[in-house]
């Protein structure tokens, strides 16, 4: 097993005309310019990856990796998570992955950091990221992965020892350029001044409290570090009064609060289905609500379709510059050959950031329950989370901010090994980015 992609062994084949030295990514690098890789997986018989340093636009790069690599790192990753397999529930899924899954123990997590590792980075990028730290930079990788690699967390990735990838750069998810450049698409404004939307925890009509679409913070007390971080947005909070487990956050009710906002804080339910526009947002809808996703018993979810372009007599949501959806797979458009799911509905509708999940969140009831010597210190794990994303959201630069506090993470989960720092929690989250486009 290796430690980290400084022990590799070049997996791929890289094209002969290429420059495929580390050092040469720094050829060409303006002083003072971070580097940007484009960095692209795509599925075939094998596993395609390509990558550009937007500094070296005229020298991409290319290897395929065997399919026979790939599998079965991609099948001990998905036996790691708290998403569920084929034929299990969602009750299954997160006993296997919280009472004896790899991401909960750290030497089984730290050999399949290093399987990933060696089966899906290229000994090729491997160097120029070496080349780079050596150089003192620290770059930002957007990677578009495919539906087979969807899941996985960049972050994790072995650099050496106990390094990670996300010690050495930060990572964005690289949505397709047609979506990205779309002509119709006009990025919301931002400023730390503009108001807030928020949906924290929203009931959903016809589920209890402790069903499956109920309550994912339970009670939230008033002196927690939670509601004195929504306290702290002060006015600017959207819609005013009660901040947690409301009833009355339908569609209408959002679509009012982020008219003139320039962030979106949603923490509650996602759910996925066979195609990427059905993903589905669980708000306070009835039955009666507009729109064309079926009901749900006596709700109507809020779909992706929806949202990004209406229909039945409910317009396409106006998104503001900063969306955080913090729910179960809130982030599964990139599992599907159209990527079209919850985060790029809300790019496509004026979104710069979305800042989603790549599996499953377990409750902190969960992992109280389930995870071996955790017990009552499970307290706080999903809350933290959440202020975490809340608080890179409010910066100027919400990938970075966002990688600061899992970089912080990963060194309390690795120097300790305590599972209230797994990446279970951490690794899930990804952020988009996609500029406004450019006009020609």
């Amino acid at each position: 097993m290796v430690n980290g992609w400084r022990d590799l062994t070049d997996l791929g084949a890289p094209l002969p005309l290429a420059r495929t030295e580390g050092a040469a990514v720094l050829v060409d690098l303006p002083e003072g310019q971070r580097p940007v890789a484009r960095l692209r997986f795509v599925d075939g018989d094998d596993l395609f990856v390509s990558w550009v340093w937007e500094h070296q636009r005229s020298s991409p790069r290319m290897t395929l990796i065997g399919r026979e690599l790939v599998t079965p790192a991609l099948d001990r990753l998905a036996r790691a998570l708290p998403s569920p397999l084929p034929g299990e529930s969602g009750i299954d899924a997160l006993t296997r992955a919280l009472t004896r899954g790899d991401l909960v123990d750290p030497d089984r997590e730290q050999e399949l950091a290093g399987l990933l590792t060696s089966a899906l980075i290229p000994q090729w990028l491997g160097a120029e990221l070496d080349a780079l730290e050596t150089a003192g930079l620290r770059p930002h990788l957007r990677i578009q992965l495919s539906p087979s690699t969807a899941q996985l967390p960049w972050e994790l990735l072995s650099t050496s020892g106990r390094e990670r990838g996300i010690d050495m750069a930060d990572a964005s998810v690289l949505l397709p350029a047609t979506l990205r450049n779309d002509p119709s698409r006009t990025v919301s404004p931002w400023s730390p001044l503009s108001p807030v939307a928020t949906a924290l925890d929203p009931a959903v009509p016809g589920f209890s409290a402790t069903s499956e679409l109920g309550s994912v913070l339970g009670e939230v007390a008033a002196d927690s570090s939670l509601a004195r971080a929504v306290d702290d947005l002060g006015t600017r909070r959207l819609p005013r009064g009660e901040a947690f487990r409301r009833a009355d956050i339908d569609r209408l009710a959002l679509a009012e609060a982020v008219a003139d906002a320039g962030r979106l804080l949603y923490v509650g339910h996602v759910t996925a289905s066979t195609h990427a526009l059905d993903a589905r947002l669980h708000l306070s809808d009835g039955a009666d609500a507009p729109g064309t996703t079926p009901p749900v018993g006596s709700h109507r979810p809020y779909s992706a379709a929806e949202i990004a372009l209406g229909g039945a007599g409910l317009p396409p949501l106006r998104a503001p510059n900063r969306v955080a959806l913090i729910a179960c797979d809130s982030g599964t458009d990139l599992r599907f050959a159209e990527p079209t799911g919850l985060v790029a509905a809300f790019l496509h509708r004026g979104a710069e950031y979305v800042t989603a999940t790549r599996w499953t969140l377990p409750t902190e009831a969960g992992l109280r329950r389930l995870v071996p010597g955790l017990g009552d210190r499970a307290e706080g794990m999903l809350t933290d989370a959440v202020i975490a994303v809340n608080a890179a959201h409010e910066s100027d630069d919400p990938i970075s901010a966002l990688g600061a506090w899992q970089r912080d993470q990963r060194r309390l989960w690795t120097s300790t090994g305590d599972p209230r720092h797994s990446p279970i929690m951490w690794g899930a989250f990804a952020t988009a980015w996609a500029p406004e486009p450019v006009r020609l």
